[in-house]
């Protein structure tokens, strides 16, 4: 099975950058296709960006389009998360997740329940 790390969380002011980075062990990591979800407190967990088999092809929220860049590096199994211009709504415990397989719409990857992996999650907080 797929073993995913998070790491790259932590607390910064409105403005601010993260870079998170999610570690992956196991299977063939180069075919996966490679999302990051999002959970504040009380919500529900909600699709923030996804990366294919095809770097070339992403997805993103409107939320944190142009704020926020993922991004994958298959050499060391590892997909990353950019985050800029922070803001207080994006407070969130973010969680990286992979989806071995490989479908024709990018529309089936926004829901969790297209993912057969899950990282542990890391706490993203934005306050001033």
């Amino acid at each position: 099975q797929v073993h995913l790390v998070e790491t790259g969380g932590g607390r910064v002011q409105p403005g601010d950058s993260l870079k998170l980075s999610c570690v992956a062990s196991g299977g063939t990591f180069a075919d996966n296709a490679m999302a990051w979800f999002r959970q504040g407190p009380g919500k529900e967990r909600e699709f923030v960006s996804l990366i294919l088999w095809i770097p070339e092809i992403t997805r993103y929220i409107r939320s944190v389009e142009g704020r926020f860049t993922i991004s994958r590096d298959n050499a060391n199994n590892t997909v990353y998360l950019e985050m800029n211009s922070l803001r207080p709504k994006d407070t969130a415990i973010y969680y990286c997740a992979a989806s071995t397989a490989q479908r024709d719409n990018t529309d089936d990857y926004y829901g969790p329940l297209g993912y057969d992996y899950w990282g542990q999650g890391t706490q993203v907080t934005v306050s001033s």
